[in-house]
This record gives C-alpha cells, structure tokens and sequence, in this order.
C-alpha cells in the first residue's frame, strides 16, 4: 500500500486569496516545493484536497479551479515540484446541501485512498483550518497538522485547537515531523 501527505490547497500550497479563481493570482507559500520534492523522494504521494464552495454560491465555476490547479502546476514545476492530483468539493451545505466530500467530512481523503491504493495509518493531513484537521482525523489519517499560514494563525488566537493536532509553521515543518515520527 503507498502512503500520503494529504494538504489543503489555499493557505498550505498557495498563499491564501479568499475564494481564489483567477490564476493569475496565484503565489506559492515558500518552501511548499521543497517539502513536496521531500515527500516525492520518500515516497509519498502528495494529494490536495480543497473545498471550492465559491462553485456552490456562484462566485465561479469549475473550470475556474482547473485553472488554478494547471497554475498551481504551472508555478511548482518552475521549481522541480509537482503534486499527485488534485481533488476538490464544489458543494456547500447552504446551497447545494449536504454531502460526503466537503472537509470536515472525509469523502475526498477516501475517494484518494481508494484511487491510489493509500494506507491511511502511514498518511498524513496538513491544513490550515481546523476542517482540514477533523478531515484527515475522520478519514484514519495518522496525524493532521496546523499550519501557520493561511488562516492557522488565526485558529490559533481563537483558542479552538484541540491538542491532538500539532502546530507547526508551515508544510516543510509538517513534513520534517512526519519523517521524525515514521523513523
């Protein structure tokens, strides 16, 4: 079975720009490619699953997020990185109702582990809002972790963070964890 380091993509993989559609304004959080270059040598797939319920109220459509997605592609690749898939939620309950794949529900972490064949105990979820968390957590994920960026910070000031989930200043940090744990 193959392992994973599942992220979030706004505030993890790139620099967070609420309901971010324009690939034009995409930046990458810094050492996201060297962590993902990490990953890829130790053998884990990176998988980043995001909501998108800016697709549910509206504000732009799904072949907006592909385009972030080949930007995102884009950007790494200028730096010797790339990620395994992308996997999104559209939905959002006010609108479109409930459903299995918006975080905090698992549906994606599954859907992935199922496509690729994932051992969910060897994987891990990094994330910059508690959801992110409790979506790794409830898909068997060996531990999920806070970032600081993005919104991490201000999970952090709200004092909400239960202390199951370590913080850490970004994926690079995440990533040196995990190693230390797994040896």
């Amino acid at each position: 079975m193959n392992k994973a380091c599942f992220l979030d993509r706004d505030g993890v993989v790139n620099v967070e720009v609420d309901y971010l559609y324009e690939p034009e304004k995409v930046e990458i959080v810094p050492g996201t490619a060297e962590a993902l270059k990490k990953l890829k040598e130790l053998g884990f797939l990176r998988i980043v699953v995001t909501n998108q319920a800016g697709v549910a109220r509206g504000m732009y459509q799904e072949k907006d997020i592909h385009a972030v997605h080949r930007r995102i592609r884009e950007l790494l690749a200028e730096q010797g990185a790339d990620v395994d898939e992308f996997f999104y939620c559209p939905h959002h309950e006010k609108f479109t109702g409930e459903c299995a794949c918006r975080k905090p529900a698992p549906g994606m972490l599954l859907a992935a582990a199922a496509k690729y064949d994932i051992d969910m105990t060897r994987s891990f979820m990094v994330g910059d809002r508690l959801s992110d968390l409790e979506a790794g957590r409830n898909a068997g994920c060996a531990v999920s972790y806070l970032v600081r960026t993005g919104y991490g910070e201000k999970v952090l000031s709200e004092g909400a963070l239960p202390p199951e989930y370590p913080v850490v200043d970004d994926l690079l940090a995440a990533v040196e964890d995990f190693i230390r744990r797994e040896q």
